[in-house]
């Protein structure tokens, strides 16, 4: 008897992780409509137990670095387990890597936006180069001849992964280095130098200290040129076949993110192109950088999402103390507090996906709100992730804290889209940039909260707020945090059942929640919540 099992959840496969209310209705909402179908067959791919073997197989067998090969040449390659590949191949043909700025289509970003959110679920790690292909585009169109070059390529559907002539290839992937030892954020601190060569490219020497996905054909880097901090261009393979100089050091041991490799690496008279203007690093770059933290909101979002289904999965399947687990009025009120944090995470990057899509097609109105926007979400949202995964773990008590559940790989890689591109402090900082240096910014963004009447007296004290000029930056992180609420609200108002946004502007709002998941307002309708976020 007492090897009987009973009591246990099955496991959650062969299920369609687009199967989201929430997600469905902001993509059609934001312009996407058309694409649903494609986005049900990649989460029924997602939720599959193939996909799932493949997520296990590519943290279990992390990246190797081989520096040389066998008779002594130096190589610097990065050898990853098939399984990485097969997730790298499905998000790339899916269009997930740079395939949207060919699309032609209104929605094209915000398609590509669900379809990042879906398959993220699966496995989180190989997002990295997949999101900083799709970023590198708008940067890279800085220098029109780099681009002509290179952007069929790394808009294409076709993943094809080695170190080749990146002209001869099938498809492209691109990293980026900024971040220095001695700089972290501050990349003007940088260090590595670049002197102009004779034949109008630009020669790197330095040292980066974090550099993720060095497998990417290209990489946009920064570098100390006579005129100021520059970006450049730096493939691994030059246009005559010989490997550039990009001497990986080593791989970083990092907390999550293990399927993904990070690096340090050492340039020495390394080959590049300059992008942009010279002294204009920063400028030329931080569109590559905003469209990498709008991957964060939408990866933060999605590893929510991921955790939420786990517990509910779970509790609906557990009994315990005479009933199903989510029928338990205290298991129900954690359930849905966490709901409420995803589907508000989720509206918000949808929402951000539309701006950038509206923006590239000459939007200015959409271009302000983004430019806001997009540092109020990865502030907030990313800051999220952690609690979330970590209460969401806990609905499932010992099952949620052993490797099999997968739990624990969500928990380790919440708070990566926290630090990466910039952690909270930055972007709180950019936030009140943004501000003084572009109005019109903040202006846009009290137009869309101010469009939820409900709302009027949050937004007349957050005006007020604006208006009190000392201690801003000590107060930075308390003003940003009511802007991503009072967004995430504004958004809940406007499109979500009456039970979901009442609760979320009581608590978040209103303040009649306690300090942890679980304490909303008595006569909440946690089971309506609950079960629209089961669907």
């Amino acid at each position: 008897m007492t090897h009987e099992v009973f009591n246990q959840a099955p496991p959650l496969i062969g299920f369609d992780v687009a199967a989201d209310a929430a997600l469905l209705a902001a993509l059609e909402r934001e312009g996407a409509g058309w694409a649903a179908p494609d986005l049900h067959e990649l989460g029924r791919r997602a939720g599959s137990a193939e996909t799932q073997r493949w997520a296990e197989e590519a943290n279990r067998n992390e990246p190797r670095l081989l520096t040389h090969d066998r008779y002594g040449h130096r190589i610097d390659e990065v050898d990853f387990h098939p399984s990485w590949h097969s997730l790298m191949r499905v998000a790339v043909e899916a269009g997930l890597a740079g395939a949207a700025w060919a699309d032609p289509r209104p929605g094209a970003h915000v398609a590509r936006a669900a379809g990042f959110f879906v398959w993220s679920q699966a496995e989180a790690g190989h997002a990295c180069p997949i999101s900083m292909t799709y970023a590198v585009v708008p940067a890279l169109r800085n220098n029109p001849a780099l681009a002509a070059a290179h952007e069929p390529l790394l808009t294409s559907r076709s993943y094809d992964p080695g170190l080749r002539t990146p002209a001869t290839k099938t498809g492209l992937l691109a990293g980026m280095g900024m971040t220095e030892k001695q700089g972290g954020s501050d990349v003007r601190a940088n260090t590595t130098r670049a002197v102009p060569g004779p034949d109008g490219t630009w020669r790197l020497t330095g040292h980066k200290w974090f550099t993720s996905a060095p497998m990417c054909d290209l990489f946009l880097v920064l570098a100390q040129a006579p005129g100021g901090l520059s970006c450049f261009l730096v493939p691994r393979v030059l246009p005559g076949g010989e490997r550039n100089t990009f001497r990986i050091q080593r791989l970083k041991d990092k907390l999550g993110n293990r399927s993904n490799a990070s690096s340090e690496p050492e340039f020495e008279n390394t080959v590049a192109w300059l992008v942009g203007a010279e002294g204009q690093g920063v400028r030329t770059i931080i569109e590559m950088v905003s469209m990498t933290r709008l991957d964060c909101v939408i990866g933060s979002a999605s590893g929510m999402r991921a955790a939420l289904v786990q517990a509910i999965h779970h509790a609906r399947h557990r009994s315990a103390f005479g009933g199903p687990l989510i029928t338990k009025p205290a298991m129900s009120a954690v359930l849905a507090d966490l709901a409420l944090e995803s589907e508000a995470a989720t509206v918000l990057a949808m929402r951000l996906a539309g701006a950038v899509d509206r923006a590239v097609r000459g939007d200015a109105a959409e271009q302000a709100f983004r430019r806001l926007a997009i540092p109020v979400g990865k502030f907030w949202v990313c800051k999220r992730q952690p609690v979330v995964v970590g209460e969401a773990l806990e609905c499932l008590g010992g099952n949620g804290y052993v490797e099999d559940s997968g739990l624990p790989r969500l928990y380790r890689d919440a708070p990566l889209n926290s630090i990466w591109e910039g952690s909270g402090n930055v972007q709180a900082l950019d936030v009140l940039r943004a501000i003084q240096k572009a109005p019109e910014s903040l202006e846009a963004f009290f137009t869309e909260v101010g469009s939820a009447p409900r709302l009027a007296g949050a937004v007349r004290d957050l005006k007020i707020q604006f208006k009190d000029q000392d201690h801003l930056e000590v107060r930075a992180r308390r003003l940003v945090e009511r802007m991503a609420l009072m967004l995430q609200a504004s958004l809940l108002v406007r499109h979500a059942p009456a039970a979901v946004a009442d609760a979320f502007c009581a608590s978040r709002l209103d303040g009649d929640w306690g300090h942890t998941f679980g304490t909303l307002p008595p006569g909440t309708d946690t089971a309506a919540i609950v079960e629209r976020a089961a669907a």
